[in-house]
């Protein structure tokens, strides 16, 4: 019999389709969650905070593969170093963290920098927590998700002039492309720091907005704003992108009528 597959950040974007995959795959996955859950078919949920290490070596016991999902944009390192203590008490074989590309190539350095972009400051330490950690690992790095992106399209469509920093593009990525290639990874042996995954185009911030304007049936002007900072020149340049790992298939246009245009013919359709 295998033992279980600790999944951190199992009930977030990616984890919701992690998880299920382990499941189809035919591995029994624990998750380990700051809140109370109802057992699953399959699924054991452990309640713990990696930001105190409240729960982490419970949920690490037995445990043979540890997937790390668990990430905001304050303190990861703090949490991996949570993790990986109670994982190396553990005898954990493998480790597998997601990251994001750019971690290190965004200088995040001043104020301005981390007030806008300390996610791949946070991602970047929590890499070298992992690489350092003595455990066996492997590492993917992701471009955004189509779900991030809609997120900061959405709050940013409720103003009545919406604000795109000038010079950005973006590669959104399919949460659930990530989820297969994790998976994947998973079930592998160990590799270090695999190939970059990336959405199947680049695109220009304001494109993106626009689409999703159109997608919701709303109107509002775009103006590109100038950011400060080191970081920020660095996204201009491109830093955050990876076009030479454009391997993902589905489309911000594809994701939008999925998750936009349907939904908002609902809406209507409920009016009528």
């Amino acid at each position: 019999m295998t033992s279980p597959i600790l999944v951190t950040g199992g009930t977030g974007t990616l984890g919701r389709h992690v998880v299920p995959r382990l499941r189809d795959a035919g591995c029994d996955v624990r998750v380990l969650s700051r809140h109370r859950h109802p057992p699953e078919d399959g699924v054991e949920f452990m309640t713990g905070d990696l930001a105190t290490g409240e729960g982490a070596q419970a949920a690490v016991a037995g445990i043979g593969t540890v997937v790390h999902l668990a990430g905001s944009a304050k303190g990861d390192e703090d949490k991996a170093r949570s993790l990986i203590r109670a994982a190396s008490r553990a005898g954990v074989r493998h480790l597998v963290y997601i990251s994001v590309v750019g971690a290190d190539r965004i200088p995040v350095s001043s104020g301005v920098d981390r007030a806008m972009f300390g996610y791949f400051a946070a991602k970047r330490a929590a890499e070298r927590v992992v690489a350092d950690s003595g455990l066996p690992w492997t590492m993917l790095r992701a471009t955004q998700f189509h779900d991030l992106v809609l997120m900061v399209a959405r709050q940013l469509a409720k103003l009545p002039v919406v604000p795109v920093p000038a010079g950005s593009r973006f590669q959104p990525v399919d949460a659930d492309e990530v989820a297969a290639r994790l998976v994947e990874l998973t079930l592998g042996p160990p590799a270090g720091l695999v190939p970059d995954l990336g959405g199947p185009r680049v695109y220009r911030g304001a494109d993106l907005v626009r689409g999703y304007l159109q997608a919701s049936h709303q109107h509002r002007p775009i103006v590109p704003v100038w950011l400060p900072g080191k970081a920020a020149r660095a996204v201009r340049a491109g830093a955050n992108l990876s076009p030479e790992r454009a391997v993902g298939h589905r489309s911000w246009e594809d994701f939008l009528a999925e998750r936009v245009s349907l939904s908002s013919g609902s809406r209507s359709g409920s009016r009528a």
